[in-house]
């Protein structure tokens, strides 16, 4: 079971991790181009998401990797699932539910680390 939960908490870290970073690292026009919803909020706000989803990812695996406060990896797969379900909440809102299989899957990911490193 360790080895499926570092498979897929290795598999998850990537995925928020490239998710995190593009929220991140692209220039406004290049959000908007790939996220549409992007131009009808604050700027801030898709920084935010990907910070949390970056932040998340490093969760997903430093803690329990290096066995320094190894109870934050559940925590961050808690919040990611979190963040998760609120986005698809946000794209069923705005009409987008072709986003949705998409979070939650990634909860899916997100709940199958928490609860493992919690049992």
């Amino acid at each position: 079971m360790n080895i499926a939960l570092w498979i897929v908490a290795g598999i998850g870290a990537a995925l928020f991790l490239m998710a995190g970073m593009a929220k991140l690292a692209q220039p406004s026009e290049k959000l908007e181009a790939m996220f549409p919803w992007v131009q009808k909020y604050h700027p801030a706000f898709p920084r935010l998401i990907g910070a949390a989803e970056v932040l998340g990812a490093i969760g997903l695996i430093l803690p329990q990797a290096t066995g320094i406060m190894p109870i934050l990896t559940p925590i961050a797969g808690l919040g990611l699932a979190l963040v998760m379900v609120f986005a698809a909440i946000f794209h069923v809102r705005r009409g987008e539910v072709g986003s949705v299989p998409t979070n939650l899957v990634l909860m899916a990911i997100a709940l199958f680390v928490t609860i493992g490193r919690l049992v």
